[in-house]
């Protein structure tokens, strides 16, 4: 049967599984060598680490900032491993200043992405993911220092980072282009991928552990684990699987000929003007935008939620801030599978997959964002609610969020540059948008933002169900495939 988002057919052949490529009405069996130990299932695994990496980055000045301002230092030098007569300093920004400074890390982001998925495509990615990733953790170490200097300082060093970081995304999504076979799209980005939402659970317990115990500065002087995970991936990866130096030849024959002229580099010109005029693509952006709202409202303000109104201390709060991204961890990664699975056995096709994981990972964590605003001063319902909405969020991990791909895999760097800089507008708004309506901490305040995120997510699921699709554009095709779909 075929299976038409991928001109792809499956035949299977006692315990051997044969995949078909149609091209030009003649199919080329291309025999699936073991997913274990594979080398695109390294690749996978390097991803994974990078992004736990870069997303603890970019999350230690949330748990930190609570000592950094509210004077946890003072309890956490009474403890006898820090110095009193050295103290460690701490500074009077209100919440409109923090805000600005969790926010900072965006206003840098948003240039980089849609450079970097261009040039990843063009060149490859993987030095742009490599150098993303070492560079945001060299900058980390400057952290201490630019907060002495003044909050002005910290803005530019935080945007600073979040410029070097922002070519990361799109590099990972124009490598998948070259090394993901259509079939395991999903399993592979989204376990990758959700070394975010690892990086982010570890992260969050282990700033609020290193602040209590040695300060808030050592935590940004323990990102050396950056640098030591840039070493291994520019040993161990290379752009595609024809440079791979250590690929066996049935693996590469098989992801070669499985994505076909797909894979290949984009020349210098883009379609960026049929990009933006293509609805498809908007179906990407918008829920993509409500989606992050949500995301960067927990990411950067749950610990200061954690603190002001539910008054945990900092290991409390660093722990629980922590539990959503476990959950979402865990999802996101499970979707994956499920969803490549339904492809596989051709029970849905991608346009449904897409839009039904979407539409869980959208609406649902919005019912209970809603509930978390009903919660009060109760730490755990709260935190449950917290947990169940970032679970179910996971299940967006195999819908729109890898939906660039399935409709322009030459283009899925490039496209993924452009629809993350508009997502990013939301990473940029949402702090600030939280320190204004928190700036009482008061418990209504917090409802508010709860159920602000709420419809904004909830808007997002019902945008796609109606223009989502998981099709190949036109204006995506190779030549070659062009020509084939006349001649059929």
């Amino acid at each position: 049967s075929l299976l038409s988002d991928y001109n792809l057919y499956k035949l299977k052949k006692k315990k051997n599984i044969c995949n078909y490529l149609k091209f030009q009405n003649v199919l080329v069996c291309v025999t699936v060598p073991p997913k274990c130990c594979s080398v695109r299932c390294n690749l996978a695994a390097m991803m994974f680490f990078g992004f736990a990496v870069v997303y603890g980055l970019r999350v230690n000045l949330s748990v930190a900032m609570v000592a950094m301002v509210n004077g946890t230092n003072d309890q956490s030098s009474s403890n006898g491993n820090i110095s009193i007569e050295c103290p460690i300093p701490r500074y009077s920004w209100d919440s409109k200043t923090q805000g600005m400074l969790l926010g900072a890390f965006f206003f840098g982001y948003l240039f980089t992405q849609i450079p970097g998925g261009y040039l990843s495509g063009r060149f490859g990615g993987s030095l742009f993911l490599g150098g993303g990733v070492l560079g945001t953790a060299v900058l980390t170490l400057l952290t201490p220092l630019s907060a002495q200097l003044g909050a002005k300082w910290l803005f530019a060093l935080r945007a600073l980072e979040g410029f070097g970081e922002g070519v990361t995304l799109p590099a990972m999504m124009a490598m998948w282009a070259r090394w993901a076979p259509p079939l395991e799209r999903a399993r592979l980005m989204t376990f990758s991928g959700a070394g975010s939402s690892f990086g982010a659970f570890v992260a969050l317990p282990l700033t609020g552990f290193i602040c209590r115990s040695l300060g808030w500065p050592a935590v940004f002087y323990s990102c050396g684990a950056g640098c030591l995970w840039a070493v291994f991936w520019f040993i161990l990866v290379s752009d595609e699987p024809r440079t791979h130096p250590r690929i066996s030849d049935r693996e590469k024959h098989y992801i070669i000929n499985s994505i076909g002229s797909q894979g290949m580099p984009h020349g210098w010109s883009v379609p960026v003007l049929s990009m933006l005029f293509s609805v498809p693509v908007w179906a990407i952006i918008i829920p993509q935008m409500c989606g992050n709202w949500s995301y960067y409202t927990l990411l950067t303000s749950l610990p200061t939620y954690m603190d002001t109104v539910l008054h945990f201390d900092l290991q409390q709060n660093s722990f629980l801030s922590a539990l959503p991204y476990l959950s979402d961890w865990l999802f996101s990664v499970g979707s994956g599978v499920l969803a490549d699975n339904l492809l596989e056995r051709e029970l849905l096709s991608v346009t449904a997959v897409r839009k039904i994981f979407t539409f869980i990972g959208l609406f649902l964590p919005a019912v209970f964002l809603l509930a978390v605003g009903f919660t009060g001063c109760s730490g755990v319902l709260a935190v449950t609610f917290l947990t169940f909405s970032s679970a179910l969020e996971g299940f967006s991990a195999a819908g729109v969020y890898i939906n660039q791909i399935d409709i322009a895999p030459r283009y899925a760097g490039t496209l993924l540059g452009i629809t993350n800089t508009f997502g990013m507008i939301s990473g940029v708004l949402a702090p600030i948008v939280v320190g204004y309506l928190t700036r009482d901490h008061s418990v209504t305040g917090w409802r508010h933002v709860f159920w602000l995120s709420a419809g904004v997510s909830a808007f997002g699921a019902i945008f796609y169900v109606i223009f989502g699709t998981g099709k190949i554009q036109s204006w995506a095709r190779t030549d070659e495939e062009s020509d084939t779909d006349i001649h059929n």
